[in-house]
């Protein structure tokens, strides 16, 4: 499930490595006194605070997502940006109902689940799904929507990249294909897993027990790898999508030698402030629970992009001699990703110095890495999606540390329910994030060659030449986003 973390250890601690969980390092429950494993309940409060975290990570899609991209493609492409941003949502959305869910959910191995759930089989308003405490659930229903969204924004994250220049038919067989072959599998190696109970009440039966039940999770959560909400799963997995896509797809007709300004950086403040809002959602929600862990992902979303924006402005003050609205909607952005893999480990003064540091590393990838390799990320996916979420997700390892302020790791096995005061191995998580760096980076370009391939040669991605220089919107679409 969601927010994974495992501890890290050697020696006595090998068992724990398998079994300590993400969000609940953040000590989101007291220590169960009795019996280790709480009888099952559902709250009311955690129930709405997912209902309403499900709504907020849509609104990120729609219209937040649109409106950020819509603002920052020339008029002439303005609705194709909208049109393609929200019928993405509306496909997978239906592709997750019917069998994303299972494919990444259910136990099958520990890179892709099973078809057991597929049409929701078996799901009804009484099924519950775990979280990162022991003996508390909530409804399956819940869980699902919640998780429908991520997979929904996420190929949308990377239309940016590619944006002015790509037919929509086309495109939207790929993202089909992409979210079967790419999404499905990383969501499922970074975040399934039994659930609390489950490796509680396996610890109980013993160790052959215990290493079974954690063989049934993910290949990135058997590891230990830490993704609060997504910096693996949805930014690095998007942003080198992006890449691979703009690269092979080619520039737009005249660039770099045609100026392509923003045709409405209104529109892009009013997007970028909804995804802020709308971000609370995406990593406060990821905790499963309203509890004291979920303030701490809530605060961190908080500083850590109020800080990334300043950053940002600062950096292109001193480069560039003057702070820009673009930059300013960039630096949030950029600190919106780079702490969603650590907002539930990490403290607040963590947050705030990764927030000031990733904006100047996006900033360079944005303006110097792009211009001196010369591909066209049409609004740099690659350069704050990608390198803010491995920005974000290498950190992740240093600021979970507890003398760091971080939130430190917990025991299912040893401790149900409870915080462990343990040793934290930093050098040992380090090269678990950076494993799961790779890993994601190598899956999602592959698959991305691969299927951009297949659809390329048998459809064609590229509109023609004549087709962009009218405009997406009339060539693609047949109406204009303005009328003058």
């Amino acid at each position: 499930m969601k927010s994974t973390r495992l501890t890290l250890g050697v020696g006595a601690a090998a068992i724990a490595v398998l079994l300590a969980h993400p969000a609940f390092a953040q000590g989101a429950a007291a220590a169960v006194a009795a019996s280790p494993i709480p009888k099952a309940t559902i709250d009311k409060g955690d129930t709405a605070w997912m209902l309403v975290s499900s709504l907020l990570v849509l609104m990120m899609s729609v219209p937040g997502l649109a409106l950020f991209y819509g603002g920052l493609v020339r008029t002439k492409n303005m609705l194709s940006v909208l049109t393609q941003v929200l019928m993405i949502v509306c496909m997978v959305a239906v592709m997750w109902v019917t069998f994303g869910y299972s494919l990444a959910f259910t136990g099958h191995n520990a890179f892709w689940g099973g078809l057991s759930k597929a049409l929701l089989m078996g799901v009804d308003a009484n099924s519950q799904a775990a979280t990162f405490s022991n003996g508390v659930y909530i409804p399956e229903y819940a869980y699902i929507c919640f998780q429908m969204t991520f997979a929904c924004i996420t190929p949308a994250l990377f239309i940016g990249s590619i944006a002015e220049r790509v037919r929509f038919s086309p495109l939207m067989l790929f993202t089909a294909l992409w979210v079967i072959f790419v999404y499905f599998p990383i969501a499922h190696m970074v975040w399934y897993w039994g659930g609390p109970d489950a490796v509680a009440a396996a610890a109980l039966k013993g160790a052959a027990a215990l290493d079974l039940q954690n063989a049934d999770a993910g290949w990135l959560y058997q590891k230990g790898a830490l993704d609060f909400a997504g910096g693996t799963v949805v930014h690095i997995n998007a942003g080198i999508t992006g890449l691979i896509m703009c690269i092979m797809l080619g520039k737009r007709s005249g660039y770099p030698r045609e100026p392509m300004p923003p045709h409405s950086l209104t529109m892009t403040m009013i997007g970028a402030s909804l995804l802020w809002v709308g971000w609370f959602g995406f990593n406060a929600g990821s905790n499963l629970e309203s509890n004291g862990v979920t303030a701490v992902a809530f605060i961190n979303t908080f500083v850590a992009t109020a800080a990334a924006g300043l950053s940002w402005l600062l950096v292109e003050q001193v480069v560039r001699g003057k702070p820009s609205l673009l930059g300013a909607a960039s630096g949030v952005v950029a600190g919106l990703v780079a702490v969603t893999p650590a907002s539930g480990y990490a403290g607040p003064m963590g947050s705030v110095v990764l927030g000031l540091m990733v904006s100047p590393i996006c900033f360079f990838f944005v303006s110097k890495v792009k211009s001196h390799f010369d591909y066209d990320d049409s609004l740099d996916v690659f350069g704050v999606h990608c390198i803010g979420g491995i920005t974000g997700a290498i950190m992740t390892g240093i600021l979970d540390a507890p003398y760091l302020g971080g939130q430190g790791v917990a025991d299912y096995a040893a401790k149900p329910g409870a915080m462990v005061a343990g040793t934290y191995h930093m050098p040992a998580q380090l090269w678990i994030q950076c494993q799961a760096v790779i890993v994601t980076l190598a899956w999602s370009s592959i698959g991305a060659t691969l299927l951009f391939l297949l659809v390329d040669k048998t459809w064609g991605m590229r509109a023609a030449i004549d087709a962009e220089q009218e405009g997406l919107d009339i060539a693609e679409h047949g109406e204009r986003a303005y009328h003058h």
